[in-house]
């Protein structure tokens, strides 16, 4: 096997990221779930966008947060999804290359809008999403650069990517392009409500071996296999993939393999502000260690403190150095 170009190749839907802070009462006025993600059209999109205050902006999508969160802890990080060659779409590529990510697909030159997501902090710091996918429903898999796919030690894909059916076809053909090099695959499940809407389609991806390694939290593993005990479901998840980490938010995180369970301990935090990304860098430290071969402690370590570090301020993004942090608090980087 050649040696990687990329530590990390993610795929995931592009999405303008536009936060605001907000209180139960808009949520109520705008019929949302609280926790959730749902999918919405440009009608309710400018809608939420009117009734909405002063917003932090960024690029986005799950799979980008844990690529730009790869890149600040010294990873080679590379990212495939599509915006439309409009403003926001524009701002996007420069955003995420300027996050130290390479970024080569081609814009798409008509057709919807670049995807935004309108995420609604409440004071307790749980973040409601309403997405309007735009073009990152129009990933195609010719935006699959066979070469590249090849030449990252990883690919990582997001669970959201499994509702545009072309996107799927895109996900398949990166999976076999990947596994035919050698190269390992992972899934994020994304949130409960997208393991409702495929579980079947999920599990058959673990266990026919197009995944090698899922990441789920707590929720969306019960919502997996249906059941309301957890030692039932890792028991379950093992026997279905090589490699299942599971986060559990201020209880740390459990990395489920063939050669047993271990347990990682959270970062202490001290001022829970914002929950907007915390799977994405947990993520993005834990395959940063397994990259690294750093073991699946020192990985799942490295997750919790990207996770501990993003969920104390606003955004999806690491305000301070992940490396300096991990360097402070004696991990490999």
């Amino acid at each position: 096997m050649t040696s990687a170009k990329y530590d990390v190749l993610g795929i995931g839907n592009a999405i303008f990221d536009v936060l605001v802070r907000t209180d139960e009462g808009f949520l109520i006025r705008h019929g949302m779930t609280k926790g959730g993600m749902a999918l919405i059209d440009e009608a309710r999109a400018a809608a939420i966008y009117r009734d909405m205050g002063p917003a932090v902006e960024m690029s986005g999508g799950s799979a980008a947060n844990t690529i730009v969160g790869l890149a600040g802890l010294g990873a080679r990080a590379a990212y495939v999804g599509k915006v439309k060659d409009d403003q926001i779409g524009r701002l996007y590529t420069h955003d995420i290359r300027a996050a130290g990510v390479a970024f080569e697909t081609r814009p798409a030159s008509d057709g919807p809008a670049t995807g935004c997501s309108y995420i609604l902090v409440t004071p307790d710091g749980e973040r409601t999403m309403n997405t309007y996918l735009g073009a990152a429903q129009e990933l195609m898999p010719g935006d699959i650069d066979a070469a590249q796919v090849a030449a990252s030690s990883i690919v990582y894909l997001e669970g959201y990517l499994w509702d545009p059916r072309n996107a799927k076809d895109a996900f398949l053909k990166a999976s076999t392009i990947a596994h035919d090099s050698g190269r390992q695959v992972a899934l994020t499940l994304s949130d409960s409500f997208c393991v409702d809407r495929y579980r079947g389609e999920f599990l058959e991806l673990m266990r026919g071996g197009t995944v090698d390694l899922v990441f789920a939290n707590e929720a969306e593993l019960h919502s997996l296999y249906q059941t309301s005990d957890f030692g039932t479901a890792l028991a379950q998840l093992r026997s279905d993939v090589t490699l299942g980490v599971v986060t559990r938010s201020e209880k740390g995180c459990v990395v489920a393999s063939t050669d047993g369970v271990s347990a990682v301990p959270a970062f202490p935090v001290d001022n829970m502000v914002d929950t907007t990304g915390a799977g994405d860098l947990f993520a993005a430290g834990f395959l940063f260690g397994l990259v690294r071969g750093a073991g699946h402690e020192a990985a799942g370590r490295l997750g919790a403190l990207a996770a501990a570090e993003v969920i104390q301020h606003i955004g999806a993004r690491p305000l301070t150095s992940l490396k300096e942090l991990a360097q402070q608090n004696g991990l490999p980087v």
